[in-house]
Order: structure tokens, then sequence, then C-alpha cells
């Protein structure tokens, strides 16, 4: 599958199918992240639930700690 992540055209392995598993893909699952999918921004309970389609425009913010 393909999607246009953070402007970007990304070719993504089978397995990832909802936002969960792109979150586990690109070892974000453990943090503090915000995922746009088309436009509309997905609520963490909802990231099992939300399934991705070829050619998804998808914006994930995560936070970097620093000082």
């Amino acid at each position: 599958m393909e999607l246009i992540i953070n402007g970007e055209m990304i070719q993504l392995p089978e397995s990832v199918k909802n936002v969960s598993d792109l979150l586990t893909y690109f070892q974000l699952n453990n943090k503090i992240a915000i995922v746009e999918v088309n436009l509309n921004i997905i609520n963490k309970q909802d990231y099992e639930t939300t399934t991705l389609s070829n050619g998804d425009k998808v914006e994930i913010v995560h936070f970097v700690g620093g000082g």
C-alpha cells in the first residue's frame, strides 16, 4: 500500500492496515502523537478501527523532548 505521509509517498507492507499498525511500523506506538488521515484528526481510541487505504494522506506529529 502507498500512503502520502507528511507529504511524502511511502510504500508500506501489507501488514499495515490501520493507524495503530502504522504507528507501530514507525515505532511511534509508545510516543505521544497526533494523527490526521485525509484531513480528519483521529482520536487515540480509534487508532485500531481506523483503516487505511491506498493513497490516503496521513500527517503524523509527535513530540520530541529536549532542552
